[in-house]
């Protein structure tokens, strides 16, 4: 199994706006365009791209870090990543520092694009319009 470790810059935005983003099922599914089912609770469940993506809220910090067990749905059964965003303000701009651990090895490179293609770049879309 092995790790991305990914730091992404959104300007224009504080950190309580990303978590809103990620964690609110209606703005989730707005930005990604499929839908998304998000408890906000620990212990929670989420799915998310159409049921592709499905885990567990295991921290919720608001504004500050999310923690989930995360697990693609073409993986092999019982195969659970763990997915940490990390917030940072940094003047107008908001730094989320991403790391997944527990990745296939066959997996890492479609999976780290993946969160640029998918989550990155549409949220920065969506912080544009």
């Amino acid at each position: 199994m092995d790790t991305i470790t990914q730091t992404e810059i959104f300007e224009n935005t504080t950190p309580e706006k990303l978590y809103e983003l990620l964690m609110d099922e209606a703005h989730h599914s707005e930005f990604t365009g499929a839908d998304a089912h998000i408890s906000n609770e620990v212990g929670g469940t989420f799915t998310a791209y159409d049921d592709y993506a499905t885990g567990r809220n295991l921290e919720l910090v608001v504004g500050k870090k999310i923690i989930q067990s995360w697990r693609a749905s073409d993986w092999p059964e019982g195969v659970v990543s763990t997915i940490t965003y990390e917030f940072e303000q940094d003047g107008d701009n908001t730094i989320i520092h991403f790391t997944q651990t527990g990745v296939p090895a066959n997996q890492l490179g479609a999976i780290a694009k993946g969160w640029t293609e998918f989550y990155w770049e549409p949220i920065r879309d969506y912080l544009r319009s």
